[in-house]
């Protein structure tokens, strides 16, 4: 009987969100790509005029007997701002908006996360996540695959995945693949 389990989780860019995810144990794979959308098999482009309707989501698959979907929706919402509707910083616009795709039971997981989070006062204004039923995952395209871990050096990169990914490595040190 396999242990995986996935879930669809969009913070921002997907860059950010595959990033702090490929470095955890527990962790199978974080495979960007579109969820929630009104076409099939949307391109980049199209998912950043913001008209189709998708969210920039990273496929989480994660092994549960060694990081449970609670662990990591609390590393999903500790390490995005979820109290920014439709953007994260300077993304704007619903392909940025802070979401969560799942079923019946990841839902109520997620609820729970963010009623613990909130009574712990982790974020000082409401948290706007929009939590929703399945969606269908479109993968991205090849050249968005492991992008912070090829293009380190990028000017957005460095901005804005490499904070996000160093907040992780401080905040989840204990469940890190290679410690620093």
């Amino acid at each position: 009987m396999s242990t995986h389990s996935s879930i669809l989780l969009g913070g921002g860019c997907f860059w950010c969100v595959e990033a702090v995810f490929t470095g955890l144990r527990g962790i199978i794979s974080a495979d960007p790509g579109y969820a929630g959308g009104h076409i099939d098999n949307p391109s980049y482009e199209a998912v950043c005029t913001g008209k189709t309707g998708h969210a920039e989501v990273v496929k989480v698959v994660f092994d549960a007997t060694e990081i449970s979907l609670h662990n990591v929706l609390r590393v999903f919402f500790t390490t995005h701002d979820p109290t920014q509707l439709n953007r994260q910083g300077n993304d704007v616009g619903t392909q940025y908006r802070s979401v969560i795709f799942g079923d019946d039971a990841q839902q109520q997981i997620a609820r729970e996360v963010v009623s613990e989070i909130t009574s712990e006062g982790i974020w000082s204004a409401p948290i706007v996540t929009s939590i929703e039923g399945p969606a269908h995952f479109w993968r991205a395209e090849e050249k968005h695959l492991d992008y912070f871990a090829r293009n380190p050096e990028t000017a957005y990169c460095a901005a804005v995945v490499a904070p996000k990914v160093a907040k992780a490595r401080k905040l989840y040190r204990d469940r890190l693949k290679q410690p620093d």
